[in-house]
């Protein structure tokens, strides 16, 4: 028999639904995410630390899960929400169902819910703190505990979901690559590792000096969650790195680090950029790409107005940043996730700008 739970809302809006996954209670920001597929990798990515995804293809579980698509160590997510959960999978790679994936991680899920109107809601009123439970059903007792939890503007985030310490992804390549973990996703360093780069990956507050002393060929900043202005100390690493004039490539948070670091500001979006069908252009191609984006956060276009960087990608819904290139240093960034592919190649250019930096840097005297 299905356990009954509820979605609050912190304007005290109400869904109704039953539980699955961890039992219990979880606070954070609501969100949704507008992919048909790709649920577990939605999941375990860190940039969701801190929030509660609401997923708004109508069911999810029906392929089950396994432990290749996994994005990194542990989930930082608080909650799922979905429409219908299918208990029956079936898939050739399938380990273990939605639910009991759910619950090895200790995260709590609701179905049921009418995630139609959830969207619909969170579009109009913006994102908010909620709260999923199937322990305590009463709004009156739990609208204190989503009020009592923090805003997502002012987080710093990241430095609960880097690694302790640096460790080597990939040896035996062509280029010397270390990348700033501010919640990376393991499929981020296994592109660089494609694009024939030795990966080290170093914790979020690790000193530049000590990256530079390394003599890297190249640095990523990668994606991760929370404000970006409230990382001041990458803010401040990202200064010198950029400085240094070693190649510089940053996906998401690291792309609003770098924009910081040069002097712009961001702003808290609305409700958010997170699914597989956003159309960003490259101003520079004028070729328009299918990207997949998660992030809450966009740099202020207006702020970057007499820096020595040029917009090279926007997005075509909304026309916010979506990427940067600096005119002097070998710095450029991106706000989606090329990685993902939802395209599912359009942004695969990228990495190979990237290692195009790499070359030269190598070759030139």
């Amino acid at each position: 028999m299905k356990k009954p739970a509820v979605l609050l809302l912190e304007d005290g809006a109400l869904f109704p639904g039953f539980s699955f996954g961890c039992a219990g209670e979880a606070v954070g920001e609501s969100c949704f995410n507008t992919s048909m597929s790709g649920y577990q990798e939605i999941i375990t990515d860190p940039s969701y630390a801190g929030q509660i995804v609401a997923m708004t293809a109508p069911m999810i579980g029906n392929y089950g899960a396994n432990n290749a698509d996994i994005e990194s160590a542990a989930p930082a997510l608080r909650g799922f929400v979905v429409r219908e959960y299918s208990q029956a999978y079936e898939n050739w790679r399938a380990e273990e169902s939605l639910d009991a994936f759910l619950i090895k991680q200790h995260i709590c899920g609701i179905e049921g819910v009418d995630t139609r109107r959830l969207t619909r809601h969170i579009r109009d009123r913006g994102a908010m703190r909620c709260i999923i439970s199937s322990a305590d059903l009463d709004p009156q007792t739990l609208l204190p505990k989503v009020q009592a939890s923090p805003q997502m503007s002012g987080l710093d985030l990241a430095s609960g979901v880097t690694c302790q310490k640096p460790y080597v992804f990939s040896e035996n390549k062509k280029y010397k690559v270390i990348a700033y973990d501010f919640g990376v996703k393991r499929n981020i360093l296994k592109m660089l590792t494609a694009a024939d780069c030795a990966v080290t990956v170093v914790p979020a507050d690790t000193p530049a000096a000590e990256v530079l002393a390394q003599k890297p060929d190249g640095l990523f900043l990668s994606n991760g969650p929370g404000d970006p202005a409230a990382v001041t100390y990458a803010i401040e690493n990202t200064r010198q790195l950029i400085a240094s004039g070693v190649p510089l490539f940053g996906i998401c948070l690291g792309h609003q680090i770098i924009s910081l670091a040069l002097g712009a500001k961001t702003f808290k979006l609305k409700y958010g950029h997170r699914g597989g069908n956003q159309p960003v252009l490259d101003l520079t191609t004028r070729q328009v790409e299918i990207t997949a984006q998660n992030h809450g956060f966009a740099v202020d276009p207006e702020s970057l107005q007499g820096l020595p960087v040029d917009i090279t990608h926007i997005n075509l819904n909304d026309q916010t940043v979506e990427g940067i290139a600096h005119r002097e240093k070998p710095v450029f960034a991106v706000q989606y996730h090329p990685e993902a592919s939802p395209g599912p190649h359009d942004a695969g250019y990228l990495f190979a700008r990237f290692t195009q930096y790499l070359e030269r840097r190598k070759t030139t005297p």
